[in-house]
């Protein structure tokens, strides 16, 4: 049987990215700013490379160069305010809405106008395509959402139990038949395509300006007033939490490409970046004027963000050349040919390649070979000679434990081997998860030379220290003792007031009014 080498423990760490978070975004330089005809209302990135990003301003869209940040073409066929533009999943198809109350789908190769649907009374502020690609949702100020079939350009499914403006939507990812929608009647609104009809209904304090779907589909974000708020869509919308870090409305919302930040536009001048799994907010960016509309590119490289002001900017973040060869699709040399023949030993094979598994043997640690030999005091003298780490040393006198051979490990030792034991053990007597180790140390060393310790100035003077410490660490948990029994009497009061106190006030609210002549 092969012997298993002294198992050291790990600390538990959270994930985090490759890069601090603040460095991350700070990346994200250089920003170009461009200046349209009107108020930058809505921003998209195309899904497909050189993900192309789609402006919604005055009475156009314009459609930037992906590669380039150079205009490449513009779609004038409003009459009114265009509104919401967004691309199809397949990048070929662009959907609007404007003021003159239709919904428009554009070709993005030729520009011109493939559908129009007609059927609202009021402004369109909302788009979408459904990702089965053959339907369309917007949402309008005459208070309804609608869905529209491309092909027979009708509509088959009208809701209209919003009770004011509707002015933000978004779609579930791989699955047509849910959609969701925010009102200025200061609710988010989740429809069933199928059914015809609202399932989920979620309060707000503030008209909802912006609403979007986390990947998975079980976590929803809502922009409301200065806020932000998470919902718990399998919990029928329960707030998960607020994030409150903006001063006044936030307008515009959008995720990244892996799904674990939350980028925020505000009218306070600022983009803050959240991370959706602790709630917390990661990034600050601040900009010239107030924040209409956020977007962030696929490959996660673009920033846009467009402002009031008619101005929108557009950050670009450097990308290495390990990160290139990551992300590039590896090219396959040809089966004969010299490339094939000088591959280098870098090459990791192809998915049908056979593999052929080769371990190759992991050399043991000093410590671990006197342990094989079952030399347990000179595997204890070796993990304390070469300054490794508390965690190390700690292992492996939990293994002597196991085996037990601690004693025979600290017996026969003169003074200059039971200081350096007797060092660690005061050093790290006080650390938690090293305490329930070194007490049974600290025993078998007292059983061991009790009564020879004396004998020893230097070992006396570290016992001394080990008491005190000891005694010190002791006081410490009576404290904390009397806090938690003081924390305890001051909960069960609390309890018992509220017991007392739900009686009166169902009562008091049960109680009719007199009334007086």
């Amino acid at each position: 049987m092969d012997y298993k080498p002294v198992g050291v423990g790990k600390t538990v760490r959270n994930a985090r990215r490759g890069l601090p978070e603040a460095g991350y975004w700070k990346k994200f330089q250089s920003p170009v700013l461009v200046k349209e005809y009107g108020m930058v209302t809505s921003l998209e990135f195309s899904p497909i490379k050189p993900h192309d990003l789609l402006v919604t301003a005055a009475m156009r869209l314009q459609v930037y160069n992906g590669r380039t940040s150079q205009l490449k073409k513009a779609i004038t066929r409003f009459h009114g305010q265009a509104r919401s533009g967004s691309y199809r999943s397949d990048g070929k198809l662009i959907v609007a809405g404007d003021d003159t109350n239709i919904v428009q789908v554009f070709d993005g190769a030729s520009r011109s106008v493939l559908r129009t649907f007609k059927g609202h009374q009021d402004p369109v502020h909302v788009t979408r395509f459904l990702p089965n690609n053959v339907h369309v949702m917007s949402g309008s100020d005459d208070k309804t959402v609608q869905i529209w079939d491309i092909p027979s350009q009708k509509a088959v499914n009208v809701f209209s139990e919003h009770t004011d403006y509707v002015r933000s939507g978004c779609v579930f990812a791989g699955n047509a038949n849910v959609v969701a929608t925010g009102s200025y009647d200061h609710t988010v609104r989740i429809w069933d395509v199928r059914a015809n009809r609202c399932v989920t209904t979620i309060a707000t304090d503030e008209p909802v300006e912006d609403v979007m779907v986390l990947p998975g589909g079980s976590v929803a974000a809502a922009a409301a007033g200065p806020n932000v708020h998470m919902f718990d869509l399998l919990m029928g919308g329960r707030v998960l939490t607020t994030l409150g870090n903006h001063e006044k409305t936030v307008t515009s919302l959008c995720m990244d490409s892996a799904g674990g930040r939350l980028i925020a536009g505000s009218l306070d001048h600022h983009v803050k970046i959240y991370n959706v799994q602790s709630f917390k907010m990661m990034y600050s960016m601040a900009y010239p004027a107030p924040v209409l509309s956020v977007a962030l590119s696929a490959d996660d490289t673009r920033l846009a963000v467009g402002m009031a002001s008619g101005v929108f900017s557009l950050r670009r973040r450097a990308v290495s050349a390990k990160e290139q060869a990551l992300a590039a699709p590896a090219q396959r040399a040809r089966l004969g040919t010299h490339a094939h023949f000088t591959r280098g030993a870098a090459y990791k094979g192809g998915d049908d390649d056979l593999r052929i598994e080769q371990r190759r043997k992991r050399s043991l640690a000093d410590y671990d070979q006197f342990l094989r030999k079952f030399e347990h005091s000179r595997a204890l003298d070796a993990v304390l000679a070469n300054n490794r780490t508390g965690l190390t040393v700690v292992s492996l006198l939990q293994e002597l434990v196991h085996r037990d051979g601690l004693a025979g490990a600290l017996a026969g030792r003169d003074e200059l081997g039971l200081d350096t034991i007797v060092r660690f053990v005061v050093k790290f007597i006080d650390h938690p998860r090293y305490t329930s180790v070194l007490i049974k140390v600290a025993e078998t060393l007292l059983d061991i030379y009790g009564d020879l310790l004396h004998q020893s100035g230097r070992i006396a003077e570290l016992l001394v220290r080990l008491r005190a410490k000891v005694r010190t660490e002791l006081r410490l948990q009576q404290d904390l003792t009397m806090v938690i029994g003081s924390m305890d009497m001051l909960m069960a009061a609390c309890k018992v007031s509220h017991a007392a106190a739900v009686p009166a006030i169902d009562a008091a609210a049960t109680e009719k009014p007199s009334i007086q002549t």
